[in-house]
């Protein structure tokens, strides 16, 4: 076509501009419409070499070199593999500025989709073909909800000059009739591969983007039932996506929060081969997301001076993007709330559009209200400390201690990805306190607690994914931390029998060993009152440390213990140290705090007395023998 144009033009020294339409026959057959959309020209005046410069105008010669284009639309099918002079122009947007777009805080996760699934886009279809490679087909991009899983999706289509995107839900794929279903996932494609034929490796890009899709993908064999339309509808997508009538201009983009779900062969090299986790933001890219949500704000004025975004950013350790997000959206709403008359009518203030700022304080009004869904659980903390942390000696300091080297080893030990404790002692003695204290001292974001309060009345089975699901969370997060208590009631262990759950415990025992994903720590502390029971399960090999939580054994500890609850004045102390100094102390400190309450409901001159006897039909107290 190349020879044809030059023979009709080329001897005339025909003067052509950008823009300008030629009309030729090729063949003598078809007559063709051209668009000069580019030229690249050379001076022939002056005696250097001339060299190739882009310009507005030039004249054809017989030596002229053309390179054509396809328009998108067209009927016409070029072929040949000639060297172009010019430059290719791909699919991929030459400049893109991810802030702009609304990516914050994925700059690491962009760059890598980038360089997995596009690079090979971004040189001619020749050049690829000569290679012998062909374009990555599909992405899985999975991670925590809220992360900007959806968002990055939607700008890839905004990145690439492809066809508008077809963007589904994975339930909305699922028909009520038979067959229905695999129909839906034919029409996705249907418009790729008549393009496909039509114009093979000059085809447009077609971009199908489904969300949730574990919804259409789960495992095969799995969903129940006599229809298993899941399995067809899965195995229809692994046809369309690679199979017998390859198709090489789609890219399908998968999104999920539970890339467990999916079938494996849908996760294969030449399906959804690129998995990119979308995860919880780091303290720079907290800064930059909500910089992006506070732009407009900011641009017009609206945002007071005393605003520290990095200093916000440092406080909302786990907080997802769309989380930032409503952090934003709740200091605004407390902003307005100020300039609304508290009146029986809904009345703005004057000038209220005008007056109106966004302070720091209305950040921190909104960081009450906005909690992360894998961040600390304070209201599960704190009522394991409803009774505080009562040091009334050098065991429980010793407690603390310990805890706070494996907290020291689990944050800042590069070589330590799994720290596992074991708190075990007497009932009583305060165990899920002292782990509670430690959680609480800790300043690690993600704090879980596995109790069995949480899981009274539930299967077997229901109480085993119960408890995966608490570490699957903790490996969402870089640093985690789980308290496991009372373990022995979560193997349902009962010393009548004895009988207790093999499968919780096995389960337990999987988890506890289980190192985190790559870059992720995890720490966990468990509590015991039966330390015998785990060495016959063969548990406690699978804790890195055991700590003792001890039980008041002198009377010193008793009267230290007293004086810190402040139930009893300075002359019942005396008198109950004169009365104690010659008794072996057996007690643990949460039982003592109980028996002292009680005590203290006496009349002032019976509580040392009532105190004393409860510890004695305790047998709490003894003579020296």
């Amino acid at each position: 076509m190349e020879k044809e144009f030059g023979m009709s033009f080329a001897p005339s020294k025909l003067a052509i501009r950008e823009d300008q339409f030629l009309v030729f026959q090729f063949h003598g057959k078809r007559t063709l419409m051209l668009q000069v959309k580019e030229l690249e020209v050379l001076m022939m005046s002056g005696g250097d070499q001339p060299k190739p410069r882009k310009g507005n105008f030039g004249i054809l010669i017989p030596n002229t070199q053309i390179t054509f284009e396809k328009v998108e639309g067209s009927t016409i099918k070029l072929t040949g593999n000639r060297k172009r002079k010019m430059v290719y122009r791909s699919n991929i947007l030459q400049e893109w500025d991810s802030t702009k777009m609304g990516i914050g805080g994925l700059d690491k996760e962009f760059s890598d989709i980038f360089r997995r699934a596009f690079a090979s886009r971004v040189f001619p279809p020749d050049l690829v073909e000569q290679l012998g490679v062909k374009h990555v087909k599909g992405v899985l991009l999975y991670g925590p909800p809220g992360t900007g899983k959806t968002l990055i999706a939607r700008q890839i289509g905004k990145m690439l000059k492809a066809r508008k995107p077809k963007i589904v839900n994975g339930p909305q794929i699922l028909g009520q009739h038979v067959g229905e279903s695999e129909a839906n996932i034919r029409k996705l494609f249907a418009d790729a591969e008549e393009e496909q034929a039509r114009c093979g490796n000059m085809s447009s890009l077609h971009m199908i983007i489904l969300d949730e899709i574990d919804a259409i993908c789960k495992v095969r064999g799995s969903v129940t039932g006599s229809s298993a339309v899941h399995d067809t509808v899965v195995n229809q997508l692994l046809s369309k996506i690679d199979g017998v009538e390859e198709i090489n201009n789609i890219l399908v983009i998968g999104m999920t929060n539970r890339k467990d779900m999916i079938d494996d062969a849908l996760l294969r090299p030449g399906r959804l081969e690129v998995h990119m986790e979308i995860g919880l933001p780091d303290e720079d890219g907290r800064v930059q997301i909500l910089t992006i949500h506070t732009s407009l704000m900011n641009n017009n004025g609206k945002l007071h001076d005393d605003v520290n975004l990095s200093e916000l950013a440092a406080q909302t350790k786990n907080f997802s993007g769309a989380e930032l997000a409503g952090l934003v959206r709740a200091a605004t709403a407390t902003a307005m709330n100020r300039y609304i008359k508290p009146t029986s009518k809904i009345e703005l203030e004057p000038d209220a559009s005008k007056k109106i700022k966004i302070l720091h304080k209305d950040f921190k009004a909104a960081l009450k209200d906005i909690k992360p869904v894998f961040g600390c659980s304070e209201n599960e903390i704190e009522p394991l400390m409803a009774y505080g942390v009562l040091n009334w000696g050098e065991p429980v300091s010793k407690v603390l201690h310990d805890g706070a080297l494996l907290l020291s080893q689990a944050k800042n030990c590069e070589e330590t990805y799994l720290v596992s404790v074991l708190i075990e002692g007497q009932p009583q003695s305060g165990k899920t306190t002292l782990a509670a204290k430690i959680a609480h001292n800790s300043g690690i974001p993600f704090v879980r607690v596995c109790t069995p309060e949480k899981m009274v009345g539930f299967t077997e089975s229901a109480k085993c994914l119960a408890i995966k699901q608490v570490f699957e969370d903790a490996y969402k997060s870089p640093l985690s931390l789980v308290i496991v208590d009372d373990i022995e009631r979560l193997l349902d262990y009962a010393p009548i029998g004895p009988r207790y759950s093999n499968l919780s415990l096995q389960t337990l025992l999987v988890l506890l060993k289980k190192l985190p994903p790559k870059g992720r720590k995890l720490m966990v502390i468990a509590t015991t009152s039966r330390k015998d029971v785990l060495r016959d399960m063969e548990m406690l090999n699978t804790f890195n440390a055991i700590i003792r939580a001890p039980n008041l054994t002198t009377g010193e500890h008793l009267l230290a213990a007293l004086e810190l609850m402040d139930s009893f004045s300075k002359e019942e102390l005396t008198s109950l140290t004169k009365r104690t100094q010659d008794k072996r102390v057996w007690i643990g400190i949460k039982r003592l705090l109980s028996l002292s309450r009680m005590a203290k409901q006496m009349d002032e001159g019976q509580r040392v007395n009532k105190l004393l006897m409860l510890l004695e039909e305790e047998k709490a107290i003894k003579p020296f023998l």
